[in-house]
């Protein structure tokens, strides 16, 4: 509590930091400082990993995944407290039976040419979860991590599995921008080494179709790195020459994108407005920034709506801008993450101002892709 403490009465010296390396406006509470704060104050443990975020951002609703998905990652803080063996055996015994007694349940929501594929994952599932349960019995601490992560990379695929189709329409104002109808990966090759990114086009469809666009067109091949604040941002994307973004040449004027934020209690995005402005600044995105990687839009300080080709890094530290109160969830677009630790977060540490960017390309997921126009 003491540190939350300290944080609060440090937040309007992190905010003026932040508003220096991002370019965002100084008006950052735009309300009553104590209302502000009890919006952002931490509800609950808060997912800080990329990849359990993308999971829950997935469009799908079936109770008995999720609950596998929420009992496999409670074993991580079982782990760091002690190593509580039983809890991780509930744990455990839990999916087990999910996978076994709801395996019906699990299917009902996977489309039929794709059964097999479901079945496969669950009997993956079930193998995984009794690599686990050798590991406790041995308390060995590594095994248990391992299987893990295989345990919620697996779950995942099921999930992914269950998407059936694109959950919204794209407001007619915006039908003829560049359109990501799904999620994409992403790889940005540096003078530092290679990055990986998830790209969510189910969240943010038109942010992230605008950057598989450029990607797609060799835009970000050359630029460099023009922000690096350390513990804060990473920012790229400026494009050579004196253009201040994407300049279309078939239009031959600046592509601007809107904000774009969507949280879990709505169906669509808010299009054009931060959530404080709307009344939503208690709600929870979609895509928040809660976790190391995490990638989203820049704009300037007077125009939420001026994005086009600047993209920053959050860099997430826990201890300086805890999940909740890092005060940039809602006046940002958040379009995708670093694919965790094997997909560059170390590289991304190392970035620094003026760094190239060497190469980007999509990687997978590029179906999903609607180019300009082609959607009206």
């Amino acid at each position: 509590m003491n540190r939350l403490k300290r944080w609060l009465r440090i937040i309007p010296t992190v905010a003026l930091l932040l508003s220096l390396s991002v370019g965002l406006s100084a008006g950052w509470f735009g309300g009553d400082d104590d209302d502000y704060r009890e919006s952002r104050m931490p509800v609950g443990n808060a997912v800080t990993d990329s990849s359990a975020i993308l999971q829950y951002a997935l469009p799908i609703d079936n109770p008995s995944v999720r609950r596998m998905q929420r009992a496999i990652e409670g074993i991580s803080m079982y782990l760091r407290g002690g190593k509580r063996w039983s809890a991780i055996t509930s744990a455990l015994k839990a999916t087990k039976n999910t996978a076994t007694i709801k395996a019906d349940v699990l299917l009902a929501d996977i489309p039929d040419d794709r059964q097999g594929e479901a079945n496969a994952l669950i009997e993956k599932i079930k193998t995984a979860v009794a690599a686990a349960e050798d590991g406790v019995s041995a308390k060995d601490r590594n095994t248990v991590w391992e299987q893990r992560r295989i345990l919620l990379d697996t779950i995942g695929e099921l999930e992914a599995l269950m998407v059936k189709e694109f959950p919204f329409e794209i407001p007619e104002e915006y039908a003829n921008m560049p359109q990501l109808k799904g999620r994409a990966t992403v790889e940005l090759e540096t003078e530092k080494g290679t990055i990986e990114l998830i790209v969510d086009g189910f969240n943010a469809p038109i942010a992230a179709g605008n950057f598989v666009d450029l990607v797609e067109r060799g835009f970000y091949a050359g630029t460099q790195v023009n922000r690096a604040d350390e513990y804060y941002v990473v920012q790229a994307g400026d494009p050579i020459g004196k253009d201040e973004g994407f300049v279309d040449p078939d239009t031959g004027e600046t592509r601007t994108i809107p904000l774009e934020i969507k949280v879990t209690s709505e169906v669509e995005p808010v299009y054009g407005f931060t959530l404080e402005e709307v009344g939503l600044y208690r709600e929870q995105p979609a895509l928040p920034f809660s976790a190391y990687g995490t990638v989203a839009m820049a704009h300037g300080d007077e125009d939420v709506n001026d994005a086009s080709s600047q993209f920053f890094f959050f860099l997430f530290e826990p201890e300086l801008t805890p999940a909740g109160l890092n005060l940039l969830d809602g006046r940002y677009t958040v379009f995708g993450y670093v694919k965790g630790k094997d997909g560059g977060e170390a590289v991304l540490s190392q970035l620094k101002k003026g760094d190239k960017i060497l190469s980007a390309r999509v990687v997978s997921g590029i179906e999903s892709f609607v180019p300009a126009g082609a959607a009206s």
